[in-house]
C-alpha cells in the first residue's frame, strides 16, 4: 500500500495532494468557509499572532466547532472564540480575574490554566479538580494571578486540545517589565491533522508504528554490516527486536499526517513579524502540540534565552533549544541586517517543520533553511539494559557521540551533584559533566507485568545533555544545565522525603505508566501539606517525555544551588533520569502526567492528592 492510499484510508486528503503538500500545508489560510460553520478572518493583532487579545478582569470564552483548511482539504476544528490558536490572554499580575467559559459542543468542555499557581478548585481537570463543563453550559473561573510571564491554557477534556483549544496566556509583572524589548511576540507552535485525534489513539493502539514510514530498510542492513561486521549488526538488530521498537521511533505520531503550525499558519503560508536593524525582539515561544517535540533556531541570529516556564532566567546565548511539549521559552534577538530571518521549528523527528520570518519590511519571506538528518537512536540511549525482556545486559556505552547520552556540544555545562564523580572544567572555563554520570536503578514489582517492556539497570544523571539529534552539530544548544533563575528558591532546606517514579511503556502494545501501572489502576501519589518533597523520574523507555505537575513548581536539581530554575513541565530523555523539588504548598487534588496526549491517554497520569 502506498502513503497517499495510507492516508485515503485514513480519511485523509485524496492522492492528488502530495506528501510536501501535507508537510507544508496551504498558502490560503487556516480559516474555511463552507461547512456551515463560523469563520474568522485573519488580522494583525498585539503579540503578532493575528488573533483576538483579551485583556482585563472580566473575560468571555466560547469552544464552539469550527470550520477550517490547513492541509488544502475542508476540516472541523473545535476553536476559542472562532479562532486556533485561541484568543492571547493579557493579564496583569495581583489582578483578581474572572474567565467565563461557555462550551457549545455537544461534548464535555474545560479550560486547564498551564502553569498558573491557583486554587486547586479552578485548575480544570474533569474528575480531578471539578465535573466539567457540560454542553451549552457556561462555567466560571476565578482566581487571583500570582505570577508573571508566558503561559498557555487549553482543554483538559477529551480531544480538544488536538482539535484547537489551546492559548497563550501572558501576564505582565505588576511593577513594569522585567525584560526589556522593543517588541513583543507571541510563537505559538502546534501540530495539526485533518484525522480526528481518536482515529490516530486507534490506530497507534493497533500499530504503534503506524505514522512511522522512516523505518530502517536491507540497505541500511548491508550498510552496517560493511560498517560494523555481520555479529555487530545482528545483536543490534536481536537488541532491538528485544525491545520490540526500532532506532527510528522518535515519534508516535509524524508529518504523515500532521501539519506543523506556527501561530495557525502552516509552513506554505508561513507566520511573519516585522523589526527593525539593531531592535531588540521578544519571542515568547509556547509549544502547544500535541504530540511534537520541537528545535528551534533562527539561522543568523543567535537567541537570548531569558525565561523558562514562565520564570526568568539569567540570559544564556544559544543557537538552538529543544522544546518539549507544553514547555515555554522566551528569548531576545537582536538583528542587525536589513534582510529576512527565518523562524524554523524543525521536528524532533525531522519529519516536517513550522516555520515564520522575522522580516524588516511587509511581505518579505525568509529562505526555509534545510533539515537535519533523522536521528537514529542506540543502545547507548539506554546505557545499562540489565532485566530487559530477558536481555542478560550490556556495557555501558556512554562515550561522548552523537549516539551517546553524554554526547554534547556546550561549552558551560553545569555538573550534577548527584551523578557521581566531581565535574571538572573545559578549556573555555565552562563546567562539563564526567565521564560516566550513570547511576544504578531498581525497580518496583509493579514494572513486572505487561506495561513496563524496557528496565534498564542504569541511566545518565545528567542536565547537560541535549538530546538525541542535537548533539555535535556544531551549533550551541541549550540544556537544563544552562538555567540558573534570576531569584532564588523560596524554599531551600533538605527534603522530608523522596519519591521515585519510573516512565514505563510497552510500545508494541501502545500502554504508558507510571512504573508499569496506568492511571485507572493506580493510587495517587500523597504528599503533606508544607512538606519538601525530592522527586525522581526514571525514563525506562526509549522515547523522550514531558511530565506536568499541576499546581506546583518543579524544581530542577541541576547545580545551580538556591538558583534553581522553577518548571511546569519537566523532560526526560531516554534513558536519563532527572531530579526535582516539590514544594507540597498548595492543598487539594492536582493532575501529573505525560503531556503527550496519546501518552496520556494510555496511563501515564496519576493524580497527586495534597493534605
Amino acid at each position: 500500500m502506498t502513503n497517499n492510499e495510507q492516508f485515503s484510508r485514513n480519511g485523509m486528503p485524496p492522492v492528488a495532494l502530495s506528501r510536501r503538500r501535507f508537510v507544508q500545508g496551504v498558502a490560503a489560510g487556516g480559516l474555511l468557509a463552507g461547512l456551515g460553520l463560523p469563520t474568522r478572518p485573519a488580522r494583525a493583532s498585539e503579540f503578532g499572532t493575528g488573533g483576538e487579545v483579551l485583556k482585563g478582569t472580566n473575560i468571555d470564552l466560547s469552544i464552539a466547532p469550527l470550520g477550517v483548511n490547513f492541509t488544502g482539504a475542508p476540516a472541523t476544528a473545535i476553536a476559542v472564540n472562532g479562532q486556533v490558536p485561541a484568543p492571547v490572554l493579557h493579564l496583569r499580575e495581583g489582578d483578581e480575574v474572572r474567565l467565563r467559559v461557555k462550551n457549545a459542543t455537544p461534548d464535555l468542555a474545560a479550560i486547564h490554566w498551564h502553569g498558573l499557581l491557583l486554587p486547586a478548585t479552578q485548575d480544570g481537570v474533569p474528575g480531578i479538580s471539578f465535573a466539567g463543563i457540560k454542553p451549552g453550559e457556561t462555567h466560571t473561573y476565578a482566581f487571583k494571578l500570582r505570577q508573571h510571564g508566558t503561559y498557555w491554557y487549553h482543554s483538559h477534556a477529551g480531544f480538544h486540545e488536538p482539535k484547537g483549544v489551546y492559548g497563550a496566556l501572558i501576564v505582565e509583572p505588576r511593577e513594569g517589565p522585567t525584560i526589556r524589548a522593543d517588541r513583543d511576540y507571541v510563537v505559538v507552535l502546534s501540530d495539526w491533522s485533518d484525522e480526528e485525534p481518536a482515529a490516530i489513539f486507534d490506530n497507534l493502539k493497533k500499530q504503534a508504528d503506524y505514522y512511522n514510514f522512516s523505518q530502517r530498510t536491507f540497505f541500511d542492513f548491508t550498510k552496517d554490516v560493511a560498517e560494523k561486521g555481520l555479529g555487530a549488526t545482528l545483536d543490534d538488530r536481536l537488541m532491538w527486536g528485544a525491545m520490540n521498537m526500532t532506532p527510528t521511533d522518535i515519534a508516535d505520531v509524524t508529518a504523515y499526517t500532521y501539519t506543523y503550525l506556527m501561530n495557525g499558519k502552516a509552513p506554505a503560508e508561513g507566520w511573519s513579524a516585522l523589526f527593525r536593524p539593531g531592535e531588540r525582539i521578544r519571542l515568547r515561544f509556547i509549544n502547544a502540540s500535541s504530540m511534537t517535540y520541537f528545535d528551534v533556531r533562527i539561522p543568523g541570529l543567535k537567541m537570548k534565552v531569558v525565561a523558562a516556564d514562565g520564570n526568568d532566567v539569567e540570559p544564556v546565548s544559544v543557537d538552538e533549544f529543544r522544546m518539549g511539549v507544553a514547555e515555554t521559552y522566551d528569548v531576545i534577538v537582536e538583528p542587525e541586517d536589513d534582510r529576512p530571518y527565518a523562524v524554523f521549528a524543525q521536528s524532533m523527528d525531522r519529519s516536517g517543520y513550522a516555520f515564520g520570518t522575522l522580516a524588516p519590511r511587509a511581505g518579505m519571506r525568509a529562505k526555509v533553511p534545510a533539515m537535519d538528518p533523522r536521528p537514529m537512536l542506540t543502545m547507548a540511549d539506554m546505557g545499562g539494559m540489565a532485566g530487559m525482556s530477558g536481555m542478560s545486559g550490556m556495557q555501558d556505552m556512554s562515550g561522548v557521540t552523537e549516539a551517546s547520552p553524554m554526547g554534547g556540544n556546550n561549552a558551560g555545562m553545569a555538573g550534577m551533584s548527584h551523578a557521581g564523580g566531581m565535574h571538572g572544567m573545559d578549556a573555555s572555563g565552562g563546567k562539563v559533566m564526567p565521564a560516566a554520570a550513570m547511576i544504578e536503578v531498581t525497580h518496583p514489582a509493579s514494572e513486572d507485568g505487561p506495561g513496563a517492556v524496557m528496565q534498564p539497570s542504569s541511566v545518565s544523571l545528567t542536565y547537560s545533555d541535549p538530546g538525541p539529534g542535537l548533539r555535535k552539530k556544531g551549533r550551541r544548544v541549550l540544556t537544563y544545565a544552562d538555567l540558573r533563575g534570576v531569584n532564588k528558591v523560596p524554599v531551600t532546606r533538605d527534603p522530608d522525603r523522596e519519591i521515585e517514579l519510573h516512565l514505563t511503556g510497552n510500545m508494541e502494545r501502545y500502554m504508558w505508566s507510571f512504573n508499569g501501572v496506568k492511571f485507572s489502576d493506580a493510587d495517587p501519589i500523597h504528599m503533606r501539606y508544607g512538606e519538601r518533597v525530592r522527586v525522581r523520574l526514571v525514563n525506562d523507555t526509549m522515547m523522550a517525555h514531558p511530565i506536568h505537575l499541576h499546581g506546583m513548581w518543579s524544581e530542577i536539581d541541576n547545580g545551580q544551588g538556591d538558583h534553581r530554575p522553577l518548571k511546569h513541565t519537566v523532560n526526560v530523555n531516554p534513558g536519563h533520569a532527572i531530579d526535582y523539588f516539590v514544594n507540597a504548598d498548595a492543598p487539594g487534588g492536582w493532575a501529573y502526567h505525560c503531556h503527550l496526549v496519546f501518552h496520556m491517554d494510555a496511563g501515564m497520569f496519576r493524580k497527586v492528592s495534597v493534605s
